[in-house]
């Protein structure tokens, strides 16, 4: 046994004995972030929401923009890496798996804030969506994070609640301040009222006291109608008198002529004064009848007679001002109690103890978790399939090494003999995918399909490890695997492990494996499925060609004598 040919059967030995704690050790690193893995997990979130303006009692308007604070404190905390977006980026960022997650704020989600003190109230609802093509325990995950945040938030729309609710209680005791204040008003000006009537009362008897005495004087008027019948009668009589003499004194020629034209000027004015004495007597008597009448009608009248109007009306007016303030804050109150209708009472105690609400939807749903769980173990299977394939079966023996045959002739037909195998192996494991785990069997091109090329690939892959390092290459491929097993996306978000493994992570042909059958089995997205497809085509074609140049090198060294013939 040659020098080199011991080195590397102890590399072997030591690399064997390695292999637990390389299984351990890469598990463990991949969980290294522990507690802030959840923190790196892209999700969008999208804010529809439309602000919304209050207005006070007293005219100020306060803008309400609910979906902003929300997305503040989701953005502010800790739990998955939050990124902000409209509708139509998140929805492609999700297609292609560059997020796991979308939540969506709905434009009503101020209205619905809202509508928790009004008469309507109703639930404001958030929405996420996963996809269960790119990751199905992120989906879970969110939905978890998300109903969590809803029912943080939720208690403190609650607590804001009934927070207004004892603003009201308070709000309400100071309408009904109010509308004390306007019953004493009321009360006030009702004593006024009554002080006014008192003294309206009492002038007005007064009043009727003196017009009665008047009235009663009024009568004494009738003498002096009397007496100026009696005057103009005896100026009558004078007149009549003088006009008798007149005549005789005028034709006494001793008498001076200036005397007697005197004379009959006095008696012409008697004469007048008698005529207009009779009218003027007729006239008196109607005008004082006129008085008399005028006096005993206001009399009767006088109880309508306001001496005590302008009290009267002060205290009315005060009692005006008094009720219109005692119904204004009565109504206040009122408008401050909560609807008394028991069916609206339950309703609106059922809604603001749950006053948000999520609504969780899953693009590409993979119901059975045995289908979830398949779209990962399918490919692993094939690894360590082609991984046993090669435990039993040499890649050259020493007689087809020494042949003349063209090396790409050994490489193709070992190839052959190993692909038979594993392609026997994806069918079967397709097989259990359809018939035990319930996978559609209008999938069946597509799952075949694809698991007849990872079962090439990989055993193009491990014919390359045992061509170029012998049975050492098997042990690679065991390193392998335990990195990939910790690397591999999936089931699980990538971005939840440590940071050298994210990096590892798309060097990897099982990531790619797992990444097609995902999409395949959950319907997502076909451009995923077509690029998985041809990295693992790429992946199989360039580990050929590897295989290729190692079988020449070998061949060489065999006959030069330079390496032992590998088993």
């Amino acid at each position: 046994m040659t020098t080199t040919t011991r080195t590397w059967r102890r590399v072997g030995l030591a690399a064997v004995v390695l292999i637990p704690l390389a299984f351990t050790g890469l598990f463990v690193g991949a969980l290294g972030q522990g507690e802030k893995a959840l923190d790196s997990i892209p999700v969008a979130i999208v804010n529809d929401d439309t602000l919304q303006n209050t207005t006070a009692p007293d005219g100020t308007e306060t803008p309400v923009f609910a979906g902003r604070l929300l997305v503040t404190e989701l953005t502010g905390a800790e739990g998955f890496d939050w990124t902000i977006t409209n509708a139509e980026d998140a929805a492609a960022a999700l297609d292609a798996g560059e997020v796991y997650a979308v939540l969506t704020v709905p434009s009503n989600f101020s209205t619905s804030i809202l509508s928790l003190s009004s008469a309507t109230p109703q639930q404001a609802d958030i929405s996420i969506r996963t996809d269960d093509s790119h990751s199905y325990l992120t989906g879970s995950v969110a939905q978890v994070v998300g109903q969590t945040m809803t029912d943080t938030f939720g208690k403190t729309i609650t607590a804001q609640y009934i927070g207004g609710i004892y603003a009201s209680l308070g709000d309400l005791g100071t309408s009904l301040g109010t509308a004390a204040e306007g019953a004493t008003q009321l009360s006030t000006g009702a004593a006024t009222l009554s002080s006014g009537l008192g003294q309206y009362t009492a002038g007005v008897g007064s009043l009727a006291t003196g017009l009665r005495d008047l009235r009663d004087g009024a009568y004494g008027l009738t003498d002096l109608t009397d007496g100026i019948t009696s005057y103009t009668g005896g100026v009558s009589q004078l007149s009549g008198a003088l006009s008798q003499l007149t005549p005789a004194i005028e034709a006494n020629p001793t008498v001076d002529p200036a005397i007697s034209g005197g004379l009959r000027a006095i008696t012409d004015q008697l004469a007048g004064a008698a005529a207009g004495g009779s009218a003027l007597s007729s006239q008196a008597a109607n005008g004082i009848e006129g008085v008399q009448y005028g006096i005993s009608q206001s009399a009767d009248g006088a109880a309508q007679l306001s001496a005590g109007g302008p009290a009267l009306v002060s205290g009315a007016s005060g009692l005006a001002t008094g009720a219109t303030d005692l119904a204004t804050g009565l109504q206040s109150g009122a408008d401050s109690v909560p609807a008394g209708d028991p069916d609206t009472a339950a309703s609106t105690a059922e809604i603001v103890a749950d006053p948000v609400t999520l609504s969780v939807s899953t693009a590409n749903e993979v119901s059975d978790l045995s289908q979830v769980v398949a779209t990962f173990f399918i490919p692993l299977g094939l690894w360590i399939g082609t991984l046993a394939v090669f435990l039993v079966m040499r890649p050259a023996t020493t007689r087809a090494l020494a042949s003349t045959a063209r090396s790409g002739r050994l490489v193709s037909a070992a190839l052959g003999r190993a692909g038979l195998i594993t392609v026997a192996q994806a069918v079967l494991l397709v097989g259990l995918l359809h018939g035990a785990l319930g996978v559609g069997w209008n999938l069946l091109p597509a799952t075949l399909g694809f698991s007849l090329l990872i079962a090439l690939a990989f055993t193009a892959f491990h014919y390359l490890l045992t061509t170029a390092f012998g049975r050492g290459g098997l042990v690679i491929s065991l390193f392998l695997l335990a990195l990939q097993l910790t690397s591999t996306g999936g089931i699980y978000p990538i971005q939840a492990l440590a940071e050298p493994y994210q990096t590892v992570s798309p060097l990897m042909p099982l990531t790619y494996a797992v990444s097609g059958m995902q999409g395949i089995i959950a319907a997502g997205s076909v451009a995923t499925v077509v690029a998985a497809a041809a990295v693992l085509l790429l992946f199989g074609a360039l580990s050929a060609l590897l295989a290729l140049v190692a079988m020449r090198r070998s061949r060489r060294a065999s006959a030069l004598g330079l390496a032992p013939v590998t088993a």
